[in-house]
């Protein structure tokens, strides 16, 4: 029999219907009611964070950890506007989030009313989808739509705006088992006749590559990525986004490509003449200009969910529309049907070029250093985490260092802004991957600059006694500012220089955690063992780094991907 409930009653039976175990907000009026009847129940947890930036971001951290929806809530005006960046972020990286914000009431929307902005027009481009909800009867209904649409298809973030007075009205309370949509239904089956070309062209491949993206991760398809590709005995790149969907510890993984990937990745993809796209959109800083994308004449197969992605940027010859995890199980059915067999003369020959690609060791550094370099932090925390630690990282040249040193065999251990390129997303976005994996270690890799952009989450950290380690990679510069400053600026630092930092020991310390500064080379691991032994203690470490190092290899805009700079 179903029930009277108010607005605020209906939101939380939603999020409870949906199996929501931790939402992530800030109050403020508009959705007062809503955080009352948050206080009136336990089966969904709320974490207070300091700034509603970073409740996006730690729902984003949350979902991308653990594949459930991250939920955030937040008020009207100021609330929704500081949720924007969050927004973008997940957007931008097809991540499946839930924000519900608070509006002002429906008969003061449109009149310049206290804390009133235009959320449906302010989010409309970096969310799947939102609502504005102007009927109680519609709530229930509108909230299974919006988890239905984030999680399905490509993921992606979808906003509910409740305004005041919805939240106070009564309804009767039904929540929908289904929601059907007409203008919705996204393709998860490939088309079998693409599969079979796709097949007959693979085998047909003699410098084969296999280039797979954050599509793998978010379809859960990893093992059957590595499945396709150590069937075939093909090589494998993975973007920084699809870090971790195939193990990078394998012989056959040539590690990360595009503007910062491994000199053996690029050229691989230059010179294959077979490539197998799962799951990656062919972007920007991963084929540099698509006019010099191939140095050989070659065909392109392109598996994708989303199909707008597919000869977006580069045209391909086999595009297969459907859900990464679905098309690799009937691909690798198909393959192992058909009765030819791959070239393994030409495969050799092939492994032998990239050998002597990879002969270049292009992650060079020095070792020997008298101050720490930052590759050599990444490379210990890997060794003493064992490689089984969270990631998350903010934006920078630590980030690409992150992603080349720390080798990732596991998906959803490698947290970052990839898109969107969001300094700020490190801490916050651990937080939500400590809660979501509360036995995990989790550490988060930034920058002095980037650190301080979401900084006032270590009140955050305090109050829910969140364990993470933070590794700041200090350089007193922004690091990759001035690395582009130094290659195309004329050594010009303009405004790129921290010259007023805190002292981020003390600054750890006054907010209840500890604080460690690190200054030789031969402190590091030590540093390292004693944070992780803290267990339930936050630890941030600064490294105080070389303020030279730059990040190599290193793609210039415009240029195409054989065109790096190595040293």
């Amino acid at each position: 029999m179903s029930v009277e409930l108010t607005g605020a009653e209906i939101t939380i039976r939603c999020l409870q219907e949906e199996g929501v175990q931790c939402i992530f907000g800030y109050p403020g009026g508009a959705v007062l009611f809503i955080y009352d009847e948050l206080f009136k129940q336990d089966k969904v947890r709320h974490i207070l964070v300091r700034h509603e930036q970073a409740a996006l971001h730690a729902a984003d951290g949350y979902a991308r950890s653990s594949n459930n929806v991250g939920v955030a809530l937040v008020t009207s005006g100021p609330g929704l506007t500081n949720a924007v960046t969050g927004i973008a972020t997940a957007y931008m990286d097809s991540i499946p989030l839930v924000i519900i914000s608070g509006q002002v009431p429906t008969s003061a929307i449109g009149l310049d009313a206290f804390q009133e902005v235009d959320t449906v027009g302010i989010t409309r481009p970096c969310v799947k989808h939102n609502f504005l909800v102007k009927d109680i009867k519609d709530l229930a209904e509108t909230i299974k739509k919006a988890f239905y649409i984030a999680s399905t298809g490509r993921p992606g973030p979808v906003l509910v705006d409740i305004p005041k007075d919805i939240s106070q009205q009564k309804t009767q309370f039904i929540y929908p088992d289904k929601v059907v949509m007409r203008s919705y239904n996204p393709v998860v089956k490939g088309h079998s006749r693409q599969i079979k070309k796709a097949a007959e062209l693979i085998l047909s491949a003699k410098r084969p590559m296999i280039y797979a993206g954050g599509g793998v991760i978010l379809s859960n398809a990893a093992a059957q990525l590595t499945e396709l590709a150590q069937m075939l005995d093909f090589p494998c790149t993975t973007t920084l986004m699809g870090l971790g969907g195939y193990p990078a510890t394998d012989k056959q993984s040539l590690g990360m490509l595009g503007m910062h990937g491994t000199y053996e990745a690029n050229m691989a993809m230059q010179y294959c003449d077979v490539l197998v796209a799962v799951g990656a959109r062919f972007d920007d800083r991963v084929i540099g200009n698509p006019k010099h994308f191939s140095n050989e004449n070659r065909r392109i197969i392109h598996i994708d969910i989303d199909p707008s992605s597919i000869s977006k940027r580069v045209k391909v010859d086999v595009p297969i529309v459907g859900d990464v995890l679905d098309v690799l199980k009937e691909l690798i059915k198909t393959l192992k049907t058909e009765k030819t067999k791959p070239d393994q003369p030409a495969i050799k020959d092939w492994w032998k070029q990239i050998d002597l690609w990879r002969e270049r060791d292009c992650l060079k550094f020095d070792r020997d250093s008298k101050i720490i370099k930052p590759q050599l932090v990444i490379e210990r925390l890997y060794h003493i985490t064992k490689g089984d630690a969270f990631i998350t990282s903010d934006v920078g040249q630590h980030q690409m260092w992150a992603a080349q040193f720390y080798k990732f065999d596991k998906p959803r251990r490698w947290i970052n802004s990839g898109g969107l390129g969001t300094m700020g997303f490190g801490m916050p976005a651990a937080m939500g991957v400590q809660l979501a994996n509360p036995k995990g270690k989790v550490a988060c890799i930034t920058g002095e600059a980037s650190i301080q952009m979401c900084i006032q989450e270590l009140s955050t950290c305090k109050q829910y006694k969140l364990p993470l380690k933070i590794v700041n990679l200090n350089n007193r510069y922004m690091g990759m500012v001035r690395q582009w400053q130094e290659f195309f600026h004329g050594n010009r630092y303009a405004e790129s220089y921290m010259d007023a930092l805190p002292d981020f020991v003390k600054l750890a310390e006054s907010y209840g955690h500890v604080g460690m500064k690190i200054e030789r080379p031969e402190d590091i691991d030590d540093a390292l063992k004693e944070a992780f032994k803290l267990k339930d203690r936050l630890v941030f470490m600064d490294f105080i780094t070389d303020q030279t190092e730059n990040v190599f290899p290193m793609v210039p805009g415009g240029k195409g991907l054989s065109e790096m700079i190595l040293v």
